[in-house]
């Protein structure tokens, strides 16, 4: 049975399992892509991110994940009990392995013994609705299917923070709502942090507790908007009052975002 929870009664309840202060970052060129960027995630929450393109969010994710440096300010987690996964915008697969080899990579290189391993690949598999395409090559499955074996791949090494940046945007409209509602039964049933980069006002309020939106030039926060409506959510809920007040708040706030952009362009 899932109990439902609202933003409000998650952030009475926990401490931020990661901060970021006064974050910046300026590239070799002079490019600053981030500049004064705060940002407190609470543990076991969706956070998304939202904002025109070039404001910064992959940049976010990058500095979240090690990937790139911070230029200025401060990133802190909560304790040294984190462990992250990625999951890209191109599921970016083998091409000759099949689904099972995919989704063990990374354990092979972490050198996890191969009977262990098999174990949590054949759950991961299970998570994600895989069961019987174990042994069938990427060519072979769909766009939906191949971001499925990408979202096994990073199950597979047990995160507890995931990362995602814009991992449905490819996706028809249809396999995208489906793998919306698949990943917030993931989220529940395995407590994880997700910070979600869409460019999907509705994506954004459907999974998120919270929905950060992002001006450009330089990238920076410009509303952090809480989605107060009962989690995980239900596909009835895209068809509410509250769903649709807040995808107008968050059109709003993203509207201004990209005036502010331009008129700093200008």
């Amino acid at each position: 049975m899932i109990v439902s929870t609202s933003t409000s009664a998650i952030a009475m309840q926990t401490q931020p399992i990661l901060t970021l202060e006064q974050v910046g970052k300026t590239y070799a060129n002079g490019t600053v892509a981030l500049q004064d960027f705060n940002l407190a995630v609470e543990p076991g929450t969706i956070t998304s991110l939202v904002g025109p393109s070039g404001c910064g969010k992959s940049t976010v994710l990058r500095i979240i994940s090690e990937l790139g440096d911070l230029t200025t300010g401060r990133m802190a987690w909560q304790s040294g009990d984190h462990k992250l996964a990625y999951v890209f915008q191109e599921a970016a697969l083998m091409p000759w392995a099949t689904v099972m080899d995919n989704i063990r990579l990374p354990l092979k290189l972490a050198k996890v013994p191969k009977r262990q391993a098999l174990e949590l690949v054949s759950e991961a598999i299970a998570q994600v609705g895989l069961q019987g395409f174990e042994r069938v090559y990427p060519r072979e499955l769909s766009g939906g299917m191949k971001m499925r074996v990408s979202i096994a791949r990073a199950l597979v090494t047990q995160p507890n923070v995931l990362l995602m940046d814009e991992p449905f945007g490819a996706l028809d409209e249809m396999t995208r709502g489906k793998l919306n509602q698949d990943l917030l039964t993931l989220q529940y049933q395995r407590n994880l942090t997700i910070l979600f980069v869409t460019h999907s006002i509705y994506e954004a309020v459907y999974l998120a507790h919270r929905v950060v939106v992002m001006a450009s030039k330089p990238g920076r926060v410009v509303a952090d908007i809480a989605i107060d409506s009962p989690h995980p959510r239900v596909p009835d809920y895209r068809t509410s009052a509250q769903f649709n007040r807040y995808c107008r708040d968050v059109s709003h706030s993203l509207s201004n975002a990209m005036g502010e952009s331009l008129a700093l362009a200008l």
